[in-house]
C-alpha cells in the first residue's frame, strides 16, 4: 500500500482536478472535502477560505510554469526556442479535451478585480510579461515590453478562441502571428 500524499497536497490535487473540469466558482469548499478525503475542520485549517484555496491553486499552476521556463533556460535553449514553446505550450493546452480556457483568464473572469485572487491572476501576469519581454530583449526586439504586450493579447485570443473555436488551428496560427509580430520589431530576420 502506497502512502497517500500529504492532505494539504490531496486538497489542492483535488481542486485543480475539480476547477478544471468545470470552473472555480462552481466548485464549492464541500464539494473539494468530499473528493479529497478530508474533513471540513481539516480543510479550513490548511485554507482559511476558498479564496486561500483558489490562490494556492492559481500560484501552483504559476510555480509549475516557472519551472518549465526555468528548465528551459537552464538547458541553454536559446530566447527563439523558449518562445516557440511557449506557444506550442499554449496550442497543446488548447488543443486537450476538455480544455475550458486559460486557468488564469478564468480566474480573473471569476472574481472581482481587488480581492486575492486576482492579486494571485496579476503575479502570473506580471511574470508572463516579464519572461517574454526578457526573451525578446534577447532576440533584439525593439521595444520588448510593448511587444510582449502583444504576444500575450494573441496568446489571450488564442486561449479564448482555443475553449470557443477550432482548438486545432490554434498552435499554427499563435506561432505564425507571433512570429510576424515579432519579426516586424527585428532588425535581422528569425530564424527557422
Amino acid at each position: 500500500m502506497s502512502a497517500q500524499p500529504p492532505v494539504r497536497d490531496r486538497i489542492l490535487a483535488s481542486a485543480t482536478t475539480l476547477f478544471d473540469a468545470t470552473s472555480i466558482r462552481s466548485v464549492s469548499a464541500d464539494k473539494v472535502i468530499a473528493d479529497a478525503g478530508t474533513t471540513k475542520v481539516t480543510f479550513y485549517r490548511h485554507f482559511p477560505t476558498k479564496d486561500h484555496l483558489v490562490v494556492a491553486y492559481l500560484e501552483d499552476q504559476l510555480a509549475r510554469l516557472q519551472a518549465a521556463i526555468g528548465r528551459e533556460r537552464a538547458d541553454g535553449l536559446d530566447a527563439c526556442t523558449v518562445l516557440l514553446h511557449l506557444a506550442a505550450a499554449n496550442g497543446d493546452a488548447a488543443c486537450r479535451p476538455g480544455f475550458r480556457g486559460c486557468t488564469f483568464i478564468n480566474a480573473a473572469a471569476e472574481y472581482p478585480a481587488d480581492g486575492m485572487v486576482r492579486t494571485a491572476v496579476g503575479r502570473y501576469r506580471a511574470w508572463l510579461h516579464g519572461v517574454v519581454a526578457e526573451l525578446l530583449a534577447e532576440l533584439g526586439v525593439g521595444r520588448p515590453d510593448a511587444v510582449a504586450d502583444q504576444l500575450i493579447m494573441l496568446r489571450d485570443g488564442a486561449m479564448v478562441y482555443g475553449f470557443m473555436g477550432d482548438p486545432s488551428a490554434v498552435t499554427d496560427s499563435l506561432v505564425t502571428a507571433g512570429r510576424a509580430i515579432v519579426a516586424a520589431h527585428l532588425d535581422a530576420p528569425l530564424s527557422a
